[in-house]
This record gives structure tokens, C-alpha cells and sequence, in this order.
């Protein structure tokens, strides 16, 4: 079993981007992010909309999304607009005038998403650490909703328990790992209030999921590996940080060997339901073309 200090340990094997990660304009974390080929948002896409789509059928009205770890609304963006990654860094690579205020990169940034078509079948409520990144989704538009906490050291603000015991699917895309088990322990007494919200984590091969597994298995939720699947989170962003991931993998019992061994990062995902509605249609089957 994995414990905290064990996350502490694996994480610094990852480079780390904190000094770009919470500004108050997005473009230094996007031009970072380019630089290397972070991919995992649209390769989650097809993934989430699958899930979407499925939880659309069987229920009136938007399906609501909690994002964990949501920096600058980037899977709502990719979801709510059908935009692309590569779209994503067109729009974020603009040069802009220098002179211009916070005020102003806003609005445009918020006309900008706001004239594009997009399904009004999702409604996203982001949660990060990150307070610039968060408050720059939701000024924009591309939250509906954001949240600021730390669900490692506190419990869900008494504010926000209403709208997340209304979350239909919870997701994440990269912050297992910054995140354990303790996460999910302060946030699962709340969105299970109501209906049980299906749980997508994509994880980096790195990072064991067997306690946050545990956590959920205690809500009642059975949690199904798709098997044989693996989505390319970036390139390495130095030989450092490959030597580092390959010795955590090979420690972990991981074969390297054409994937990551190869250059990049890569995750699996992980899907958790309630225990019935797993087995009336298992992973495979929801996947199925």
C-alpha cells in the first residue's frame, strides 16, 4: 500500500512548474506546456465524452463535471468548446500588446470563448489549489464554477457542499500524485450525498492508485483499469527527469520497455462506480466501438 510520503517521494522524480502554474495570465504555463507537448487533455477527450455521453442518456438536464486539479480550465475548454490542444496553444500564443491590463486580457480572453460553439450538455465546477489560475477560468467563462482548497490539509468549504452533492462526474487529467487518498477521504462524504458521481482519473504509470482505490471501495465504488491502455501525458523535460521516472518505474515493478522508456510520460485510466452499475456494464463494454 502506497502512503503519503511514498507520493512525496515518487513526485520528485517529476520536474516542477509551481513558478508558472498560478499567475495571473496563462500564456508562461501554455508556452511551457507546448515546449513539451503536453497531450493528456485531448487525449482524455474521447474518454470523457464517451462518459459524458453515456450519464447525458439516462438523466435530463447538463451533466455536471467536477474537475480536479483544473489550473486554467483546460479540460472544460477542450469539452465545452471542442477545442484541441493545438488550438489551445494558437490561442494562448498570441502576442499581445504589452500595455495591456489585467482587465482587458480578461475580456478578451472571455469574448473569445464565448463566441465559439460548444454543447450545452456539460456544466464544469473547477477545483484547484491554484487561486489566479481558478479565478482566470471562471472570469473568462470557462468554469462555471470555481473552487479554491486544498483537500489534502482541509475539508470541502460548508459553501460548496450543495453544488458538488449535485456533481454527476468527477475528473482529473494529471493530479493524482499531487494529490493521495486524503483528497478523496474529504471529498467523498459530500459528493455522495446524493447520486454516486462516476470518478475518471488519468494517472501517471508512476503513481499507484491503491489507496485512492481503497477510499472509494469504502463509498461503495468498484474501480475498473481499462486495461491495455495507456495516453501520453508529455515528453520528458530533461534527462534528468526520464532517469528519475525510469528508476521509479523499475522499482515499482514497471516495464519501461516502449513507453516510457521511449520519451515520454505516459497515464492509465481509472474508472470507479457504484458496484451495480459497474457490473451491468464493465469497462470494456462502455469502451466498446
Amino acid at each position: 500500500m502506497t502512503s503519503n510520503s511514498d507520493f512525496n517521494e515518487i513526485n520528485e522524480a517529476k520536474a516542477c512548474m509551481d513558478n508558472i502554474y498560478d499567475q495571473a495570465d496563462p500564456r508562461p504555463y501554455f508556452r511551457e506546456l507546448k515546449k513539451l507537448g503536453y497531450a493528456i487533455p485531448n487525449e482524455a477527450k474521447p474518454v470523457f465524452q464517451r462518459l459524458i455521453d453515456h450519464l447525458q442518456q439516462r438523466q435530463e438536464g447538463a451533466v455536471k463535471l467536477l474537475d480536479l486539479g483544473c489550473s486554467y480550465g483546460v479540460n472544460s475548454a477542450i469539452l465545452k468548446h471542442d477545442l484541441s490542444m493545438s488550438e489551445l496553444y494558437q490561442h494562448w500564443g498570441q502576442k499581445r500588446t504589452t500595455d495591456e491590463t489585467p482587465k482587458e486580457n480578461v475580456e478578451y480572453h472571455k469574448r473569445f470563448f464565448a463566441n465559439l460553439d460548444g454543447p450545452e450538455t456539460i456544466e464544469v465546477i473547477g477545483l484547484d489549489v491554484a487561486e489566479n489560475a481558478v479565478s482566470f477560468a471562471e472570469d473568462i467563462g470557462l468554469l462555471d464554477k470555481g473552487l479554491t482548497c486544498n483537500l489534502e490539509a482541509q475539508p470541502v468549504p460548508a459553501s460548496a457542499e450543495e453544488e458538488l452533492a449535485a456533481v454527476d462526474l468527477v475528473t482529473s487529467t494529471g493530479c493524482v500524485g499531487y494529490i493521495t487518498e486524503k483528497s478523496f477521504d474529504h471529498l467523498l462524504p459530500t459528493i455522495t450525498r446524493g447520486r454516486q458521481p462516476w470518478i475518471a482519473n488519468f494517472v501517471l504509470r508512476m503513481f499507484p492508485f491503491d489507496t485512492i482505490e481503497e477510499s472509494l471501495s469504502r463509498f461503495g465504488y468498484v474501480t475498473e483499469k481499462y486495461e491495455g491502455q495507456t495516453y501520453v501525458q508529455r515528453d520528458f523535460a530533461s534527462t534528468e527527469e526520464r532517469d528519475q521516472v525510469l528508476a521509479r518505474l523499475s522499482d515499482e515493478g514497471i516495464d519501461a520497455t516502449g513507453k516510457e522508456a521511449d520519451g515520454e510520460l505516459l497515464a492509465e485510466f481509472y474508472l470507479s462506480r457504484p458496484e451495480k452499475e459497474a457490473a451491468e456494464l464493465p469497462i470494456e463494454r462502455l469502451f466498446a466501438a
